[in-house]
């Protein structure tokens, strides 16, 4: 299953790097392997995704997240299943992931089942202000919750590969559990 590991961010807005920084952590850690691609730095939205998703079987998105009354640190997992299109649109730099996605599928574009699209999505505090540094609430549980995602991202790609003919004891699979454990 070739698989896109997708870090969403930008480097410079604070809080926005968490992303890019779990991917390029978890790919240091997993290491390369087979039918996986790293992107760890995108900052890319709307219709632009689709030429970054284009061709895959399965994304794994990292990205943040701002909710009212979220605790920087805490995180969801969701598939793209549980999206929703745009709902006013002014422009079409204002479209989102599930719209691009649908039209992407419309116009016949090789894109990933919404069911194959994992999304890791960490709370944040600050995304507005630019720094290289994320806000300290959040630095402080980086540790904690980037083990919790890589652990289950690790998880995620052992699946993968026992469900497409690799055993459950190939090297792929022990090196993912050792180093995500």
């Amino acid at each position: 299953m070739k698989t896109l590991l997708l870090g969403m961010g930008n480097r410079i807005l604070s809080d926005d790097a968490v992303g890019v920084r779990l991917a390029a952590d978890l790919a240091r850690q997993i290491g390369e392997m087979p039918e996986l691609d790293v992107v760890a730095e995108c900052s890319v939205g709307g219709l632009n995704l689709l030429d970054v998703l284009r061709g895959y079987d399965r994304a794994i998105v990292l990205d943040s997240i701002r909710t009212t009354a979220g605790v920087p640190g805490s995180w969801y997992r969701f598939d793209a299943t549980v999206l929703q299109d745009t709902l006013h649109l002014t422009n079409i730099h204002d479209v989102n992931l599930a719209t691009a996605l649908e039209l992407g599928r419309r116009l016949g574009v090789p894109l990933p089942a919404a069911r194959e699209i994992h999304i890791f999505a960490v709370e944040i505090q600050d995304d507005v202000t630019f720094s290289e540094c994320m806000t300290p609430a959040l630095e402080q549980a980086y540790p904690k919750f980037a083990a919790q995602i890589i652990d289950a991202v690790g998880s995620l790609l052992a699946v993968g590969a026992r469900e497409h003919g690799y055993r459950s004891d190939s090297r792929c699979a022990r090196r993912v559990r050792r180093q995500c454990a």
